[in-house]
């Protein structure tokens, strides 16, 4: 697995991102996805011993295509600069929380997870079972591993209590967010390394309990 050829392709890609540059590259970037694929592949084969949503899925079903979508956007750049993939039950289109890998050089790569952006009748349920089992959650946040990689919940919040629930809520909070997700950069030298990969899966096992619990909240 040689994520080093990866990098290098994305590297020049951002620098020549246009259609002409990826025609006349179009073999490293077959490369570079073949790479990734591998990746994707180990992740998915070690992920679903421990989470059987993920257990039929192919690297197809998760990765993320290069091209970007133009249509409403002021940039115009044909690519993205990074390879990314969602791996969670129905694939990287489906609303189920999962686990998330972005290559990108520069220091830009990261590990991540959770849910973004839920639609309102899965945010309302996520927040329906925060209010009636917080407890569950705060202890899965607060394990060892979980903190050492990713320190808490992140993403957007209200400023007020959201509807139907009181501003002196003991767990107004967490009932708050928008988002839940959890986050860690990585630098460039860990993706390279030799044993990233082993790595990678066992900040995955440290989200797998924080995954598992949205999405028992939302089936």
């Amino acid at each position: 697995m040689n994520l080093q050829l990866v990098f290098s392709f994305l590297e020049e890609l951002a620098q020549n991102n246009n259609k002409e540059w990826m025609d006349a590259h179009r073999k490293r970037y077959e490369q570079a996805k073949d790479e990734f694929k591998d990746l994707v592949t180990h992740l998915l084969g070690e992920l679903s011993i421990i989470d059987e949503g993920l257990m039929g899925l192919t690297p197809k079903d998760c990765i993320f295509r290069v091209n970007r979508d133009i249509r409403f956007s002021k940039d115009k750049s044909p690519y993205k600069n990074n390879f990314g993939t969602h791996m969670s039950e129905g694939g990287k289109k489906s609303p189920n929380a999962g686990y998330y890998l972005h290559l990108q050089p520069n220091g830009e790569s990261f590990i991540g997870g959770g849910m973004y952006h839920p639609d309102t009748d899965i945010l309302s349920k996520v927040r329906q079972e925060i209010d009636y089992n917080a407890s569950e959650l705060k202890k899965i946040v607060s394990e060892a591993d979980f903190t050492k990689y990713y320190g808490s919940i992140q993403g957007d919040q209200l400023k007020k209590a959201p509807k139907g629930y009181e501003a002196d809520h003991p767990n107004i909070e967490l009932l708050k967010l928008k988002d839940f997700i959890v986050i860690h950069k990585l630098s460039d030298e860990e993706v390279m390394h030799e044993h990233f990969k082993d790595r990678a899966i066992a900040m995955f096992k440290a989200m797998t309990p924080f995954v598992h619990y949205l999405n028992v909240a939302i089936s």
